[in-house]
C-alpha cells in the first residue's frame, strides 16, 4: 500500500479583515479515506461580535470557508469540498454548498458575543492528487451576514434621491415591492418596476429580470464588510507572475504608485514577490471591473445585484425620504479625528451621537482616503443603526467610505446577470471566467451605489442611482466592492 503523504505545509491565511478579528487555526490533515479519494482538513475557527437571533432582522453572521491548495509547488487551485462526512464543530451548523466550493459556518442557536468552534473538518475531495505528492493547504475564511428570503421595498421615497426606483405607474414617491424571483418587467405602467430618468446614468428604462437574475427576494450572504486590502493580498499573492502582472493595482492603469495614495497602501515590486501592505483593515480601493471579477470568481463568490443592495440595507422595512444605509436620513456633519491610523484598533475618537455616523465630504476633513473597516462599530458611543452606521442585517459600511458596484438592471449587460457563482478558477491570465457577469474590461454591466469618503451626502443615500448604470472601465480612489452568495 502506498503510504499517504499529503504534507501540511502552510498555515492558514485568513481571508478577512480583523474588524471582528476572525481567524483560522489549527490546521491538519485527518482521516484519510484513500479508496473514494478525500481527508478531513480540521481547523478551528474563531471571531468575535458573533450572532444569532430568531427575531427582528431573524438573522446571523457567518464565515465563508474555503480551501486553496497546491500540487509539489505548482499553482494554486480552489479545493472541492462535500457536505458527506463533514463535520461540524460544537455549537455550530456547517452548510457546504452544492457545488462544492466551499461552506458557511455559523451559530446552530442564538446568541450573540465571540465564538470559538474546534475541530471543525471538512471533507476535502482531493480526487486523483498521487498519495505521494506533497501537498501545500490554504484555509480562507471571509465573514458574511445572512439575509433571509422575504419581500421588501426599492425608492419610492418622497425625497429627491437620483434615478431611484418607484412602482410604474404610479407617483415616483410610491414604492416598489419585490415580492418573487419570478420575471421582473421593467416598464412606467402598473405593477412593473421603473426608475426615474434625472440624468442619463440611471439606465435605459427598459428591458426586463429574469428568473435567474438575483432580485433579493431569494436568501442570500453578503459580505460583512467591503474587500480589504488583505483580502485583496491574500487572492493577489497565490496568483503566477503572469497573472499577477495583469491585476497589479499599482500600475500605471491603477493608482500608478507603490507609494501611499489617497490611504491605499499596496505596494508590490514585481517578479515573484508577494505583494504587501501596511494598512491590511483599510478598504481598498483602485480595483478596475476585471480586478473585482477575478476576485470573485476565485472566491467561489458573485456581485450582489443593486436590488439586493437595497435589501441589504433596510431589510423589510418601508422606505425613508433621504434615509441611509442604517435607517434615517440623520447624519454626522464634522470633521472626524483618528487615532491608530492602519491598525486593525484604528478607531474615530469623535463619533458623533444621536445620528449617522459616515465617512463622507463632510466628516472626511483631512482623512483624504476610506477607513478600516468596521470603524463606527468599534468607535460608536451608543451600539446601535444610527452611530455604528449598521445595516438593518447588520452589514456595515453600506453608506459612505468606499462605493459599492452591483449589478445594474440598467443595461442589457447587467440584466443579462443570472446568479452565476465564481468556481474558484481565473484564466491564465489573471481574468474571472463566470459567464453572464458584468464585462471585465468595460465594467458595462454595473452600478455605483452607497458613495464614497469623497462624495456628498446625497451621494450616499440608499435609494440614489446617479451612476446607476455609469460604464467605468478603470479604478479610482472612490470605488471599492463587496461579494455576496446565494444561501445554499
Amino acid at each position: 500500500m502506498k503510504k499517504f503523504t499529503l504534507i501540511l505545509m502552510l498555515f492558514c491565511f485568513a481571508l478577512t479583515t480583523r474588524a471582528n478579528n476572525i481567524q483560522v487555526n489549527n490546521i491538519s490533515l485527518e482521516n484519510l479515506n484513500e479508496v473514494s479519494n478525500w481527508v478531513h482538513v480540521e481547523f478551528d475557527l474563531f471571531w468575535e461580535n458573533s450572532w444569532r437571533i430568531s427575531s427582528g432582522p431573524s438573522n446571523w453572521d457567518a464565515a465563508w470557508v474555503f480551501i486553496k491548495y497546491r500540487v509539489n509547488n505548482g499553482n494554486w487551485t480552489h479545493g472541492i469540498v462535500s457536505q458527506a462526512n463533514s463535520v461540524a464543530a460544537s455549537g455550530s451548523t456547517l452548510d457546504v454548498t452544492s457545488d462544492g466550493m466551499g461552506a458557511f459556518i455559523y451559530r446552530d442557536s442564538n446568541g450573540s458575543g465571540n465564538v470559538n468552534f474546534q475541530n471543525t473538518q471538512l471533507r476535502w475531495n482531493f480526487g486523483s492528487t498521487d498519495t505521494n505528492d506533497i501537498i501545500d493547504i490554504q484555509v480562507f475564511a471571509i465573514e458574511m451576514v445572512y439575509v433571509p428570503e422575504g419581500s421588501f421595498y426599492v425608492g419610492g421615497t418622497t425625497g429627491d434621491e437620483t434615478n431611484k426606483f418607484h412602482s410604474g405607474g404610479f407617483s415616483t414617491s410610491s414604492s416598489y415591492r419585490v415580492t418573487s424571483e419570478n420575471v421582473l418587467t421593467i416598464a412606467n405602467t402598473s405593477g412593473n418596476l421603473y426608475y426615474t430618468g434625472d440624468n442619463s446614468n440611471g439606465g435605459d428604462q427598459t428591458g426586463s429580470l429574469s428568473a435567474s437574475y438575483p432580485k433579493g427576494f431569494g436568501a442570500f450572504y453578503s459580505m460583512k464588510y467591503e474587500v480589504t486590502e488583505s483580502q485583496w493580498l491574500g487572492f493577489f499573492n497565490s496568483l503566477t507572475e503572469t497573472q499577477k502582472t495583469n491585476r497589479d493595482i499599482t500600475d500605471a492603469t491603477h493608482k500608478n504608485s507603490d507609494a501611499v495614495v489617497s490611504r491605499n497602501t499596496i505596494s508590490w515590486t514585481g517578479g515573484t514577490a508577494s505583494a504587501t501592505t501596511t494598512a491590511p483593515d483599510r478598504a481598498v480601493a483602485y480595483l478596475d471591473p476585471g480586478d473585482m471579477n477575478a476576485y470573485m470568481d476565485w472566491t467561489g463568490m458573485r456581485p450582489m445585484t443593486e436590488l439586493e443592495y437595497e435589501k441589504a440595507c433596510r431589510g423589510p422595512i418601508l422606505p425613508k425620504s433621504g434615509e441611509f444605509a442604517w435607517g434615517s436620513a440623520n447624519i454626522a456633519s464634522n470633521d472626524y479625528t483618528l487615532v491608530n491610523s492602519g491598525f486593525s484598533s484604528e478607531r474615530v475618537t469623535n463619533p458623533e451621537t444621536n445620528t449617522g455616523n459616515a465617512i463622507y465630504s463632510i466628516t472626511n476633513g483631512a482623512i483624504d482616503g476610506p477607513l478600516r473597516n468596521g470603524i463606527f462599530a468599534a468607535s460608536a458611543v451608543n451600539n446601535n443603526r444610527e452611530e455604528t452606521g449598521g445595516s438593518y442585517y447588520g452589514i456595515m459600511e453600506l453608506s459612505g467610505n468606499l462605493y459599492e458596484r452591483c449589478v445594474t438592471v440598467g443595461t442589457a449587460q447587467g440584466r443579462n446577470f443570472t446568479g452565476i457563482h465564481g468556481n474558484g478558477i481565473i484564466s491564465s491570465t489573471g481574468n474571472g471566467t463566470a459567464i453572464n457577469w458584468p464585462n471585465n474590461t468595460t465594467g458595462d454591466g454595473y452600478s455605483y451605489r452607497g458613495g464614497s469618503w469623497l462624495n456628498g451626502s446625497d451621494f450616499i443615500r440608499v435609494s440614489d442611482r446617479f451612476d446607476g448604470a455609469s460604464v467605468i472601465a478603470s479604478g479610482n480612489n472612490r470605488l471599492g466592492f463587496r461579494a455576496v452568495r446565494t444561501a445554499p
